[in-house]
């Protein structure tokens, strides 16, 4: 069985192991394992089918809840936050840790010149 350590390549936010065992080499079989790595997504501007398909056991209903908890009491400051938001709790809050990034997405009015 061969091992590596997979980073992605930029900052060390997730690390996974990927383990794979080369069977036959004569008839070329070659058994990978699973892997899944899901970029860190920013909790403060991602949308519903964003939310469900980067972190782990977050479907309709919890990434719903996230949403609205956030339109209504305002971005996420850090992860202990989504404690507040029903249906997470800190065993699904440790799974998804590294996946979130809790940047503030400020508004800024663009002036448009005149051009009459």
């Amino acid at each position: 069985m061969i091992t590596r350590a997979i980073t992605n390549g930029v900052n060390p936010i997730k690390t996974a192991l990927v383990k794979f065992t080369i069977g036959a080499l004569a008839l070329g079989s070659l058994t990978l394992g699973t892997l899944t790595l899901a970029a860190p997504i920013n909790i403060n501007t991602a949308d519903l089918p964003t939310i469900m398909e980067n972190l782990v056991d977050v479907g309709p209903v919890k990434a719903g809840a996230i949403v609205e908890y956030r339109e209504q009491n305002g971005p996420f400051k850090v992860a202990e936050d989504l404690l507040s938001v029903k249906g997470i709790g800190a065993k699904t809050l440790e799974k998804n840790r590294n996946n979130l990034l809790f940047l503030e997405v400020e508004e800024v009015a663009i002036p448009v010149e005149n051009t009459k």
